[in-house]
This record gives structure tokens, C-alpha cells and sequence, in this order.
């Protein structure tokens, strides 16, 4: 009796242990994270990037915290960020982990940012690559991955729904739409339907409006957009559709250029503009839409008549909108960080999509993670047809085939040249 009874505690404690075991490791599965590492280890890990302050980053160190009570997480700000990271790095006090960026990929001046970089794409680092959008992941020659998008970025509008819902219209999802909505508000005596930030080229109303339908004009011409990165001088023709748009965007009366040269700077003066309440369409970025909630508090106008207001892809095509997808702040590993382990294990912690959610939540950016339905600000970006969400990363195109664009563009709207001038431009536009 007593060797039964003892053979049957001894079963029930190892079923207990299994069942512990497993609940253990399905916790495990759904925070997406469990530790591989001496969670005792003492270290300092730093991480440098260009912000005055970075809240949404610290929580996560909180976080990595409880798994790791005496590791140390700290946060600095490089002044001059993208001209003096390569020289920190250089340097004998050079961060664990540090921001980078796809346009400094393949540019002389930012190499060191690359030779610093740890392949993130080695399996062995059990990163979850899986869960961010593969079109916002960078593409190189020899197919290793110096940066991995901890943020996205997309060109879009800003929209008060209050006021659509008041007037009983339909936010527009076409171009001839958009047209007819903004006819529609000025007959009920609103002034500017639509605006958006115009004193300098660089995420300009026009900017905004014009690269997304530029990049649906060359996506699928590998030789069209060849010659736009070598700043091949016929190459300035691929730009004419694109120009043509923005003439017809405004011939037909969608933007006030005056109004809009009003406003001072394309973030703070933009947000502040658009919390007036009587602008039911304003374009920016999604760096833009990241400072709204704060300033929800500084804006008089907004206290006194809030609304409710969501970010939507402007509909520059009769198909359609696209949603130009696009990496925005990027995260690299020091290959020669004296705690590479444990640089790497923060990182495998935080590419997960919990934390790359929570982080983006936090920060007012699109998340790179593939459900963009958590966040009801960005969540329109989600319904876009995957025939029209563009990456700058998949089509190709470089940095300097871009700023060309701008130019052009911003020249056209502004009546500084007319669309052949700035066809025949093309390859001679200094930033």
C-alpha cells in the first residue's frame, strides 16, 4: 500500500511539473519573450539616437528590467546625430546600440554606421523578423541586415471626422472624390478643406502629395528607376505624369498655396492649425501625427471643442490611395560592444510585436508590425489593398533620386518653373 501510494505522489508530481513547465512556457509564448540569458548578469547597455528624449524607449528598458533586475539601460542623445554618429562609433565610448537609417546605406560619409552593424538577420540571434512588414525591412547586395525598423513612417492626412460626420460626408478615397469633398465643405463655408505645410520643399503639402503617386508611376519600370538613381538627365521625363497631377491637384482648387504658406513649421504649427477645427483634411507625416496627443493639452481651440480625428492616405489616383510604407527610425547592434550578448538579447526582447506595438503606442508612430488595427489613428493604413501599399525599399529608388523629385515638384507648385524646366532639371537639384 505504502510503495502505491508513494508511486502515485511520484506521478502526480511529475504531471505537475509538466503542467507547470507548460503554462510557464505558453506565458512565455504569449509575452513573446523569455529569457536565454543569467538573469543575474550586471551590465551597462546604452543605446544613442538623435531625440531630445526617448519615454516610449525607456519603458521598455523598465520592462527588460523585470527579467533582468541588474542590467542597465541608459538612453543618450548625440548632438548633430547623423553627422557625428560615425565618429562616436569610432570613438572608445561608442554605444551598444544606436539608431540607423536606410538612406545612410550606400553613402560614403555614413560607412561607419554599416561597418559597426551586426547582421541582425542571423538566425542564431532569435530575432522575430517575421513580425515586421518585409517591405520596410532594408535591402542589400549581399543580403545581411545592418538595422532592423523599430518605427514606420507614411505621408498621409490628417482628418477631422467630427466635421465629416457634422456635414454629412464621406472621407474620400479617390482623387475625383477628394475633389468633390473639398467643393462640398466650400459651399458649406469652410475656406481650406484641405491644407498642409508649404514654405520649404521638404514634407511640403506638395511633397507629400506627389511621392506616393510618383512611386505608383516607376514601381514596376526596373529601368525607369535605374536611371533615376544615376541622375541620368532623361530620366527627369518619368517625372511628368507625377507633375502633370500636381498642376491638375491644383488647377482643381484642392489646396490654397497662400493659406498654407501661413503656417510656420510642419509639425508643432501644423497640429496647432489643424486643432482650430475648422480644417477637415491637413497632409503631414506620420512623424507629424506623433506629436498630436500632446498637444491636444496646448491647443485652446481643441479644449474648448475637441474632436475626434484619424490619419488616412491622401487619394491622389482614381484607383485609389496608396500607402507609401517606410521605415522611420531604425536600430542597430555594435558588432564590437563589450556586451553583445546581452545588446542582443534587449534586442530580441524588443522585436517582438507586443513591444514594437507598445513602443509605436507610446511614441504616436506607426508600428513596423503587420496588425496596424491596435492603433484606431493609423488603422486605415491597414485597409489599403496590398496592390497599392509602395516601399520606397522594395521599388529601389535612393535618397538622391528623391530629393530630385522634391525639387521638381516643389518648383512646379510654387510657379518657380514650369513642368519642362523641371523635367529638363533632373540631376542638377541640390538639397
Amino acid at each position: 500500500m505504502k510503495k502505491a501510494i508513494s508511486m502515485l505522489l511520484a506521478v502526480m508530481m511529475i504531471l505537475g511539473m509538466a503542467a507547470c513547465g507548460a503554462e510557464k512556457q505558453e506565458a512565455a509564448t504569449e509575452e513573446g519573450f523569455s529569457p536565454s540569458l543569467d538573469t543575474s548578469t550586471e551590465c551597462s547597455i546604452t543605446v544613442a539616437g538623435g531625440y531630445d528624449n526617448f519615454e516610449a524607449l525607456e519603458a521598455e528598458f523598465d520592462k527588460f528590467n523585470e527579467y533582468y533586475p541588474n542590467a542597465e539601460l541608459t538612453f543618450t542623445k548625440v548632438d548633430d546625430y547623423n553627422n557625428m554618429i560615425g565618429m562616436v562609433l569610432d570613438g572608445n565610448d561608442a554605444p551598444d546600440i544606436y539608431v540607423n537609417y536606410s538612406w545612410m546605406y550606400g553613402r560614403d560619409q555614413y560607412q561607419s554606421c554599416i561597418n559597426h552593424a551586426e547582421d541582425l538577420s542571423d538566425p542564431s540571434l532569435g530575432l522575430d523578423l517575421d513580425c515586421i512588414r518585409s517591405n520596410i525591412i532594408l535591402n542589400t547586395g549581399d543580403g545581411t541586415l545592418p538595422m532592423v525598423p523599430v518605427f514606420a513612417n507614411t505621408y498621409g492626412m490628417l482628418v477631422n471626422n467630427s466635421l465629416f460626420e457634422k456635414e454629412g460626408l464621406s472621407v474620400p478615397t479617390t482623387y475625383k472624390e477628394l475633389v468633390d469633398v473639398c467643393n462640398a465643405f466650400r459651399e458649406k463655408g469652410y475656406e481650406n478643406p484641405l491644407m498642409g505645410f508649404s514654405k520649404e520643399e521638404t514634407t511640403s503639402v506638395f511633397t507629400l502629395t506627389a511621392y506616393p503617386y510618383f512611386c505608383e508611376t516607376v514601381a514596376n519600370d526596373a529601368e525607369a528607376v535605374k536611371k533615376l538613381n544615376a541622375l541620368d538627365p532623361s530620366a527627369g521625363e518619368y517625372m511628368r505624369p507625377t507633375l502633370e497631377k500636381m498642376e491638375q491637384f491644383l488647377n482643381d482648387g484642392c489646396v490654397d498655396p497662400d493659406a498654407c504658406a501661413k503656417i510656420e513649421d510642419n509639425y508643432e504649427a501644423v497640429i496647432l492649425r489643424f486643432f482650430e477645427g475648422d480644417v477637415p483634411m491637413m497632409t503631414c507625416s506620420g512623424d507629424t501625427v506623433s506629436g498630436t496627443k500632446k498637444r491636444e493639452s496646448r491647443s485652446e481651440a481643441f479644449i474648448a471643442n475637441p474632436f475626434t480625428y484619424t490619419f488616412v492616405p491622401v487619394p491622389m489616383s482614381d484607383e485609389g490611395a496608396n500607402f507609401l510604407d517606410m521605415p522611420n527610425l531604425q536600430f542597430s547592434v555594435n558588432k564590437d560592444s563589450e556586451n553583445l550578448d546581452m545588446a542582443n538579447e534587449f534586442m530580441r526582447f524588443l522585436i517582438t510585436p507586443q513591444e514594437l506595438n507598445n513602443m509605436a503606442q507610446n511614441k504616436g508612430l506607426m508600428s513596423p508590425t503587420k496588425d496596424l488595427s491596435f492603433n484606431s489613428v493609423y488603422a486605415a493604413f491597414g485597409d489599403v489593398p496590398e496592390s497599392r501599399i509602395l516601399s520606397p525599399e522594395v521599388i529601389g529608388l535612393t535618397e538622391d533620386a528623391v530629393i530630385q523629385l522634391r525639387q521638381a515638384v516643389y518648383g512646379v507648385c510654387t510657379g518657380a518653373m514650369t513642368i519642362d524646366e523641371a523635367i529638363a532639371g533632373y540631376g542638377t537639384f541640390a538639397q
